[in-house]
């Protein structure tokens, strides 16, 4: 459902958001690591959190990635997709058909519009600090 690139950029902002509860900045080789992405693709997933202002980036000796932890509760899941694939999730046809609207519809478009309007309301009601904190408590993981 969500592009390679988005998948790594959620994954990158939860861990990038449990480490600033801690009050720690982590590196882009760390990230890669922990969310098991190449580093090359990493990086350019972390420009465009940085320039959507999802993510911050430090330079220097103590530099990293970071996100003020006042924003942490303020950013959504949607912000992240935004940010990563823009807006075609909830637009996109559900069988890749290049033109499905409710004039032309696919075999599945009623039922996936429904889907999306789901996907949608979970995506602009989950804030990563939610998501971090669940790690934090055991309860769910970045990778198995």
């Amino acid at each position: 459902m969500f592009s390679k690139a988005c998948e790594y950029g959620i994954k990158a902002s939860i861990f990038i958001a449990l480490n600033s509860l801690e009050h720690r900045r982590v590196g882009p080789k760390e990230i890669s690591k922990e969310i098991n992405s190449p580093e090359a693709f990493t990086a350019k997933i972390l420009q465009a959190l940085v320039r959507n202002n999802i993510v911050n980036s430090i330079k220097g000796a103590h530099g990293g990635f970071e996100i003020d932890k006042k924003d942490i509760k303020t950013i959504m899941l949607a912000d992240i997709v935004n940010a990563i694939d823009g807006d075609n999730i909830y637009k996109g046809c559900g069988l890749g058909l290049q033109q499905c609207n409710a004039d032309k519809p696919c075999p599945m478009h009623e039922k996936f519009k429904l889907v999306r309007a789901e996907l949608k309301n979970l995506l602009e009601s989950t804030d990563l600090e939610s998501l971090a904190l669940d790690i934090k408590l055991g309860e769910s993981f970045l990778k198995n």
